[in-house]
């Protein structure tokens, strides 16, 4: 998978997902400036800041929609993701959910899935196909992770707001990706819910590395990994949320207001 080998990308190595001196501008505006970041295999991070600081250009850039003015866009440590595009990108590894959940909503929660992992072949055609073991066992699988089991033959159209945003990490899930970028999962969301959300991404980040933007303070709490503040594109403080909860500046910029 490795297209280069830079002396000056060295850190690069070993990671999953780093970003480093990425701008962006948008009508003399930057969305992004000299934003870098690294992710490593294995880790969830999260993503905080106000709004405008350039939490959802990080991720047009890194799934291909919006190519950056300047910096280094690498995955997996080497793959120049500046010269993919967005199809090659999700095929690579790399699945984005955004915040409003998009299933099949006259499917079942069954064929959701089997869409979502037969996305490749047939489409709709692929449900009047024979399930084979392999599907059925993955199905199986993914309707435990997501919490789906009991209205597996529901109409997706039917689930609660919480439920549909499940389904769709399942169907996310049902590509096998190695990085997933979640847009503000818990939006929308009961308390019950949230905290069964945060759960489910502890879940997936045991064998996947995941990227999650959010505004609820309390589920990025639940969440217990380190969080990243963007601020004006740039990366205003790291650490944990107590550590960047305590840095005057990000409470200046954001969590005060």
């Amino acid at each position: 998978m490795t297209e280069f080998a830079s002396p000056g990308r060295k850190m690069a190595e070993g990671s999953v997902l780093y970003l480093d001196g990425v701008s962006v501008s948008f009508d003399g505006f930057k969305a992004l400036n000299t934003l870098s970041l690294i992710i490593e295999p294995g880790e969830m991070r999260a993503i905080i800041g106000p709004n405008g600081a350039g939490k959802t250009t990080m991720m047009d850039v890194i799934t291909g929609k919006t190519r950056p003015d300047t910096g280094d866009v690498l995955f997996d440590g080497a793959v120049d993701l500046t010269r993919h595009s967005e199809a090659e990108i999700a095929n690579l590894g790399i699945g984005r959910k955004f915040q409003k959940p998009t299933v099949f909503e006259s499917q079942t929660v069954h064929d959701n899935l089997l869409l979502a992992l037969r996305q490749d072949r047939r489409a709709f055609a692929t449900l009047f196909a024979r399930l084979d073991e392999p599907d059925a066992e993955r199905i199986a699988e993914l309707l435990h992770l997501t919490r789906l089991v009991a209205v597996r033959a529901s109409l997706a159209g039917d689930l609660s707001h919480g439920q549909k945003q499940w389904l769709e990490i399942g169907m996310l899930m049902a590509q096998d990706p190695r990085l997933l970028l979640i847009d503000e999962p818990a939006a929308g969301m009961t308390d019950a819910e949230t905290a069964e959300t945060a759960q489910l991404l502890r879940d997936i980040a045991k064998t996947h590395s995941v990227v999650v933007v959010e505004h609820d303070m309390d589920f990025v709490r639940d969440l217990d990994v380190r969080v990243t503040v963007l601020h004006e594109g740039s990366v205003l403080a790291e650490g944990s949320l107590e550590q960047v909860s305590a840095n005057e500046r990000v409470v200046e910029v954001y969590l005060g207001r």
